[in-house]
């Protein structure tokens, strides 16, 4: 999956913001240990009154204002998993544990409000981080409010509450509310996809295709048509993301089968399709007309994400062994990578084998002509002249 994949790469600065957050040395005094007696014999029970009710609510009042008064952020991870910890599946227990969560993380996040800037940013974040880590439906409306701050490590970990995989096993249509917290959860997400980065577009990628409903899909292609507009502007970052991004498309249009008729491949996996054509052009596009513009690391990542989805997508769409790419970026054979792709794709006049065998098409140009082949790549940007010494 795409949390296993592309959100490996830990982008750099989201790793320094939470170093920042957690490996700073102790600045005036050491957290005092969260009391867990009490809970852990409130756990045991399998009948709770409401004094035990009240333990679990002080329990987490007393863990969540450790973490928003503590300065040694050496021993918020060990707070966040004693938190996590006390979880239990118990029907009364799991019912006031979430409440009391909601209510004592949402006083955190407002007397952070009230901090000095650097404290503000690392009890927030300790805070979202924590909620990421319960995994409860019930606290997505807090992370909801820092989807747009203007801090990228907290914008980050909002959306990681949002799109937690874990999320997704309890967002179950069956459940009372639940549809309608998927839904507003993918709009949510929606308003960011145009202006994110590569490292919040994994994980709304990775969601979208896995929550399983059609407003999932929709905002799957729409993250594809960021990316793809991205390559045709020549803007993209990262290209080792799509690599996961087609194989997502992929695992998509795998029960459509091969060479099905059009008639049986539904509107929305014809979609996909197109996607899916679309940015694999653009990447092999990319890799050919960058050949002399790139740098030795955006064509390393461009061939493994080729190599990849040729053995892991293309081969199996198509039925039939497929290690041309590979080869021919293995010698650095540009003529025969053109002839592969000229295969694959076609061109104006005729569709390729992708098209051909998948039954599907490229959509229509503006005067509604349907397109047999992929857009072209516009040719890269002309390099910057250098600047003339100073003397």
């Amino acid at each position: 999956m795409l949390a296993q994949g592309a959100c490996e790469m830990k982008v750099k600065w989201v790793i320094l913001a939470v170093l920042m957050a957690f490996l700073v040395p102790a600045m005036i005094s050491r957290s005092r240990a969260v009391n867990t007696d009490q809970i852990d014999n409130v756990r045991d029970k399998d009948s709770l009154t409401n004094e035990d009710l009240q333990i679990i609510d002080d329990f987490l009042a007393q863990a969540v204002q450790e973490l928003v008064r503590t300065r040694d952020f050496t021993s918020v991870a060990k707070i966040r998993t004693v938190i996590v910890s006390k979880r239990s599946a118990q029907t009364q227990y799991a019912k006031q544990f979430s409440q009391s969560a909601h209510k004592h993380i949402s006083q955190g996040l407002e007397q952070a409000k009230l901090l000095p800037e650097e404290r503000q940013f690392k009890v927030t974040l300790n805070l979202l981080i924590l909620a990421d880590n319960l995994v409860d439906p019930a606290l997505t409306d807090l992370a909801m409010a820092y989807l747009k701050d203007q801090n990228k490590a907290i914008r980050y970990w909002a959306v990681r509450c949002l799109t937690n995989p874990g999320l997704v096993e309890l967002l179950n249509p069956g459940v009372p509310g639940a549809l309608q917290l998927t839904r507003r959860i993918l709009q949510q997400l929606g308003d960011l996809i145009d202006t994110s980065g590569t490292e919040i577009l994994a994980l709304i990628t990775d969601f979208a295709a896995r929550i399983g409903i059609q407003e999932g899909d929709d905002l799957l292609g729409r993250t594809v048509d960021v990316r793809v507009k991205r390559y045709a502007d020549w803007t993209v970052e990262y290209e080792l993301l799509d690599g996961a991004i087609l194989k997502l498309l992929y695992a998509k249009l795998a029960s459509a089968g091969p060479a099905a008729p059009a008639v049986t491949m539904s509107r929305s996996k014809a979609e996909i399709a197109r996607r899916f054509g679309q940015l694999y052009s653009y990447v092999m596009q990319r890799y050919i007309k960058g050949a002399d513009s790139l740098t030795d690391l955006q064509k390393h990542h461009l061939a493994s994400v080729l190599a990849e989805t040729e053995d892991k997508c293309i081969q199996r769409l198509l039925q039939t062994p497929q290690s041309v790419i590979r080869r021919a970026i293995e010698r650095a054979d540009y003529r025969a990578l053109q002839a592969e792709y000229d295969r694959l794709f076609g061109s104006a006049a005729a569709a390729g084998a992708l098209a051909t065998n998948l039954n599907f098409d490229y959509g229509t140009d503006p005067a509604g002509n349907k397109l047999v082949a992929p857009l072209p790549l516009p040719n890269p940007p002309p390099r910057s002249a250098p600047k003339p010494p100073t003397n």
